[in-house]
C-alpha cells in the first residue's frame, strides 16, 4: 500500500489527467484551546481529460465523515484507505465535497498547536511542504496542480487568523478570505490565535503593500520590528528592481512562530519564521546577519518558489538555491545593507556545509532525481542550498550579472503563476546571454562529487616564478555513492598576497577558466613568488583548495593578517576541510586556530571557528591526546574572554565558547560564580540564554542538579525556558537521567518536537561517551519501529540525533553495518543511517592522523 508516500509516476498521471480549478476550505477552530480534532470541509472544483476515469485525492485524517462526488453520496469506509480517497467515474467538470475531523499536530507538520506556558493560551500554525497541507484538508498534494485557495475560518473570541489573502473583519467569529492567486497546496498557510502584531507598509510610487509582524504576546518586548521592517524593505527594492516584476502578492506578513522544525516557510504573503528568531538575549551580529538572510531568502521566494513553481520536487534545489543566491547577493549589494561582507559567510558557513555533504556516501547531484515524497524530505541538504547557490554563482559569473537577471526577469513574464522545469530557466538564460548551457547544466548539474583545485608552483633561486599551473583532481566518490566523479570547467579567480605594513594585502590577480587536470597559468611566470597563492580568490566557483607547502606556512603564521575577510575566510574554510579530510592534524589546526583567531574581526567567521575547533578536539582528535588538546582551548578560550572588549560580540562569543568546555574545577568555579552572581567579568551581561548555557554545563559535569535546574525554571517560566530546563536534565552525568531521556523520547510519543530537539541535545553529550555506550545496541534495536511509527520529522530527530557518534570505533560501523543488512530500511532511512555512518568513518581516519602527527604508533 502506498500509505503517505507518492511516487512521481502517480503524480504524472494525475497532472495529465486533472486540471484543478479552486478550493473552498472551511475550518472550525474553536476548539483549539482544548486540542484533539478540528473540523474540515473542502469543496475542490476540478475537470478531468478523460470522463469516466478514476483518480484519488489526499487526506490524512483519524476521520473522514462525508464525501460527495458530483451530488453521489460515497461511503467513506469504502473509499477512504491509506491516507488517499478514491475517486471513480470523474466527469468533465466535477465537484467534490469532503467532511473530516483533522487532528492537530505538536509535531510542527500540518496544523501546529502550541500552548505558551506564560498566558496558557493555545497558538496555531500551518507547515505543509512537502506534504501535508492534506493534514489540514483534502488536497491533490503535488506542486503542479495549482488552483486558487478560499479559507473560511471558525476560530475562538479574540483571536487573529492571518492567511495567504489579507486578514478580512470577522463576522460572529467566523473570517472570510478572498480567495488567494493559483498557488500550489504547500505554500498555502493559515496562523491563528491572540498574537501580538506590528503593522506598516512598503511604498514604492503608486505602490502600497501592507506588511506586517506577528509574534505570542510573551515575546512582544523582544520584536524588533524597525529592524525587521528595514530589511524587509531593502528586500522588496532589490528584488522587484532585479526581478522586474511586483511583488506578486496583495500583502506580507512575516508570523514568528513556536516550535517551528525549519528556519522559515514561504507561504505566500504569510511567511513563518522560527520564533528564536526573536531575540530575547544579546546574541552577535553574526546572528542578525543569519536573520537577515532567512528573510530576505524566504523574500525571494515570493517570486520564486511561490509565482513560478517547481513541476516535481527533482527542481527543489532550484527554488532553495536561487532564493540562497539572491537573498546574499541582496545582503552584498542593496543600498544601506548592514552586511556586505555576507559572501564572507557564505563562503565561512554554507559552503562549509554543501563540502560536508557533497563528501557523503548520499552525495547526488545538484538536479537530484526525486522518486517519490520519501525522496524529497531527506533532500533539504546542503546540495539543495548551499552547493546550488554556489553553482548560481559561478553561472552569474559565466554568463554575466546583467545577462543573468534579464533572462529571470524574461522568466518571470513568461511562467507567472505557473510550473516549470530547469530547461524553462536555462532556456531564458541561453536567449539573453548567447551562450549554450546544455554541457554547463550536464557537468554541473547533473554530476554528484567535488573537485579539488591545487596549485603546481616552481621558482628559481631567486624566488622568482618559474611555472605556475592549476591541478584539477575529481577523487572517486564516496562508496555507495551513484555515478562517477567528474573533472568540471571552473571559472576562478587567483589572488597573490604579500605582507605590507604587517598586512597580507593581494598584489595581483587573475581571472581564467580552468579546465581539465591541468591548466597552465602564465601571467604568474616572471613574478616574485608571493607570501601566499590563493586560488578561488573572490569564491567565485565551488571547489575544495588546497595550499602549496609555502602558502600553508605563511597562513598558519598570518591567517588573521589578511586585510579583507573573504581570503581569510577561504583559507579557514580550506583548513577546516583539511582537517576533516585528515590532511591536517587536529592538534596542527588548533594551533593554526589558536594562531589567528584573537586577529580576526568577523564574528561569524569566529563562532564557525569555535564550533569547528569543538568538533575537531571531540571527534578527530587522537583520543590519548584529546584531553591536552581540550584543555588548551579552554583555558585559550578563557584569556580571549577576559581580554576581549566589555561588551563587545567577541566577549560574548568567547563566553559561551568557554563555557561550553569548562572542565578543570576552577574553571567551573567561575561557570558557577557567573551564574550566581558572585563572580564577573566587565561588560558580559549575564542573561536569560547564557544563564541556561551556563546551567546545562554545570548540570552535564555533574554540578548542577534537579533543584537547581526547577530554581532556574522558576525563574524563566517561558517556552524557552522549559526547552533550556529539559536540556540540562537530559545532560546529568548519571544513568537514570540517560533512562528518562530514553524512555520519553524512544518510547514514548508524548513530546512536542521542540521538546524531543531539547532533550536529545542534552542527552548526548561529549564528555559521557562511557555512560552513553550502552545506548548503541539500544538504538538499532529501536530504530526501525522508531522509522514506522513516527511522523517524518519527529523520527529524523531521533534517527540522526541519537546515533552513537561519539562512540568513534570499529565496532560502531560494525554494528551500523549488521543493521543495514538485517533491517533493509527504506531508501530514506537508510541514507540517514549512512550519512551518520561515514561521521564515525570520517573521524577514525582524522584520529589516525592526529596520531601519526604526534609520533605515535598508528
Amino acid at each position: 500500500m502506498p500509505g503517505t508516500n507518492l511516487t512521481r509516476e502517480e503524480a504524472q498521471l494525475r497532472a495529465r489527467l486533472l486540471t484543478v480549478d479552486s478550493y473552498e476550505i472551511d475550518l472550525d477552530l474553536t476548539g483549539a484551546q482544548e486540542g484533539g480534532t478540528f473540523r474540515s470541509t473542502t469543496v475542490v472544483r476540478f475537470s478531468a481529460s478523460e470522463p469516466g476515469a478514476s483518480a484519488f485525492i489526499d487526506l490524512v485524517a483519524p476521520t473522514v465523515l462525508e464525501v460527495v462526488l458530483n451530488g453521489a453520496v460515497l461511503d467513506p469506509a469504502e473509499v477512504f484507505q491509506d491516507s488517499r480517497i478514491a475517486l471513480p467515474g470523474l466527469a468533465g467538470s466535477n465537484e467534490l465535497k469532503i467532511v473530516a475531523e483533522c487532528a492537530y499536530t505538536n509535531t510542527g507538520e500540518g496544523l501546529h498547536r502550541f500552548v505558551d506556558p506564560v498566558d496558557k493560551q493555545a497558538y496555531l500554525y500551518t507547515q505543509f511542504e512537502v506534504p501535508d497541507a492534506r493534514r489540514v484538508f483534502a488536497s491533490f498534494e503535488q506542486p503542479d496542480l495549482k488552483a486558487t485557495f478560499q479559507f473560511t475560518v471558525k476560530a475562538p473570541e479574540g483571536w487573529t487568523v492571518v492567511s495567504n489573502s489579507p486578514t478580512p473583519e470577522p463576522a460572529g467569529g467566523v473570517w472570510r478570505f478572498e480567495p488567494t492567486p493559483r498557488l500550489s497546496t504547500y505554500v498555502t498557510a493559515l496562523i491563528a490565535g491572540p498574537y501580538h502584531s506590528v503593522h506598516s507598509e512598503y511604498v514604492n510610487g503608486d505602490q502600497r503593500v501592507p506588511l506586517g509582524l506577528y509574534c505570542r504576546p510573551s515575546l512582544a518586548e523582544h520584536l524588533d520590528a524597525d529592524a525587521l521592517f528595514e530589511v524587509t524593505r531593502q528586500g522588496f527594492d532589490w528584488f522587484q528592481e532585479k526581478f522586474d516584476h511586483p511583488y506578486p502578492f496583495a500583502k506580507y506578513d512575516q508570523l514568528f512562530v513556536p516550535e517551528f522544525n525549519a528556519g522559515a516557510m514561504e507561504n505566500a504573503g504569510a511567511v513563518t519564521i522560527r520564533d528564536q528568531y526573536v531575540f530575547r538575549s544579546k546574541v552577535t551580529d553574526a546572528a542578525y546577519e543569519a536573520r537577515a538572510e532567512t528573510i530576505l531568502h524566504e523574500l525571494a521566494h515570493m517570486w520564486f518558489g511561490d509565482l513560478v513553481t517547481m513541476e516535481w520536487w527533482n527542481d527543489l534545489w532550484l527554488n532553495e538555491s536561487f532564493a540562497t543566491y539572491t537573498s546574499i547577493a541582496c545582503q552584498a549589494d542593496a543600498p544601506g545593507s548592514r552586511w556586505p561582507q555576507s559572501w564572507t559567510s557564505f563562503a565561512n558557513s554554507m559552503k562549509t556545509w554543501a563540502y560536508r555533504q557533497d563528501q557523503l556516501p548520499s552525495t547526488h547531484p545538484i538536479m537530484a532525481e526525486i522518486r517519490d515524497l520519501d525522496d524529497v524530505l531527506v533532500n533539504f541538504d546542503g546540495i539543495t542550498y548551499a552547493k546550488g547557490a554556489s553553482v548560481l554563482k559561478q553561472l552569474v559569473a559565466y554568463v554575466g550579472t546583467d545577462e543573468f537577471f534579464t533572462g529571470v526577469q524574461t522568466y518571470f513574464k513568461r511562467h507567472a503563476f505557473a510550473n516549470t522545469r530547469l530547461s524553462d530557466l536555462l532556456g531564458a538564460l541561453e536567449e539573453t546571454s548567447g551562450r549554450d548551457l546544455k554541457s554547463w547544466s550536464k557537468t554541473w548539474l547533473e554530476t554528484a562529487g567535488i573537485n579539488i583545485l591545487r596549485p603546481e608552483i616552481t621558482t628559481d633561486d631567486k624566488g622568482v616564478l618559474t611555472s605556475f599551473a592549476v591541478r584539477q583532481e575529481a577523487p572517486a566518490l564516496p562508496p555507495g555513492a551513484k555515478g562517477t566523479s567528474t573533472l568540471r570547467p571552473h571559472r576562478i579567480a587567483i589572488g597573490a598576497y604579500d605582507l605590507k605594513d604587517g598586512k597580507l594585502v593581494r598584489t595581483f590577480r587573475v581571472e581564467l577558466d580552468v579546465d581539465g587536470e591541468l591548466t597552465e597559468v602564465p601571467e604568474f611566470v616572471g613574478r616574485p613568488r608571493p607570501a601566499v597563492v590563493l586560488l578561488n580568490d573572490d569564491d567565485l566557483s565551488y571547489a575544495k583548495v588546497r595550499l602549496d607547502p609555502r602558502s600553508l606556512a605563511a597562513v598558519t603564521e598570518h591567517l588573521g593578517d589578511f586585510e579583507e575577510s573573504l581570503p581569510r575566510a577561504l583559507c579557514w574554510a580550506s583548513a577546516w576541510d583539511m582537517a576533516r579530510d585528515g590532511e591536517l592534524a587536529t592538534r596542527d589546526y588548533l594551533e593554526l586556530v589558536l594562531h589567528g583567531i584573537g586577529r580576526e574581526s568577523d564574528i561569524g567567521v569566529v563562532q564557525s571557528l569555535h564550533r569547528q575547533v569543538k568538533l575537531a578536539l571531540d571527534l578527530y582528535a587522537d583520543p590519548a591526546w584529546r584531553e591536552e588538546g581540550l584543555a588548551r582551548w579552554t583555558e585559550a578560550s578563557l584569556e580571549h574572554l577576559r581580554s576581549a572588549a566589555p561588551g563587545s560580540d567577541h566577549q560574548l562569543a568567547w563566553a559561551r565558547a568557554f563555557t561550553a568546555s569548562a572542565r578543570t574545577p576552577e574553571q567551573l568555579d567561575l561557570v558557577a560564580g557567573l551564574l550566581d552572581g558572585s563572580q564577573s567579568v566587565a561588560g558580559l551581561t549575564v542573561d536569560d540564554e547564557l544563564r541556561w548555557s551556563l546551567l546545562q554545563r554545570l548540570a552535564a559535569t555533574g554540578h548542577a542538579e534537579e533543584p537547581t535546574i526547577d530554581a532556574e525554571l522558576k525563574r524563566d517560566p517561558t517556552s524557552a525556558g522549559e526547552r533550556h530546563a529539559r536540556t540540562a536534565r537530559a545532560a546529568r552525568p548519571t544513568p537514570q537521567a540517560k533512562a528518562e531521556v530514553w524512555a520519553q523520547v524512544v518510547e514514548g510519543e508524548k513530546l512536542p518536537n521542540a521538546v524531543q530537539e531539547a532533550a536529545i541535545a542534552g542527552f548526548v553529550q561529549t564528555d559521557q561517551r562511557e555512560l552513553l555506550a550502552p545506548y548503541t545496541a539500544k538504538y538499532f534495536a529501536a530504530l526501525k519501529n522508531v522509522w514506522d511509527t513516527r511522523s517524518h520529522e519527529m523520527a529524523q530527530q531521533i534517527v540522526i540525533g541519537l546515533y552513537p557518534s561519539l562512540q568513534v570505533s570499529q565496532e560502531t560501523l560494525d554494528a551500523t553495518d549488521a543493521w543495514l543488512e538485517s533491517a533493509a530500511p527504506v531508501p530514506a532511512l537508510r541514507r540517514l543511517v549512512v550519512e551518520s555512518r561515514d561521521g564515525v568513518a570520517r573521524a577514525l581516519r582524522a584520529q589516525a592522523a592526529d596520531r601519526a602527527a604526534g609520533g605515535r604508533p598508528a
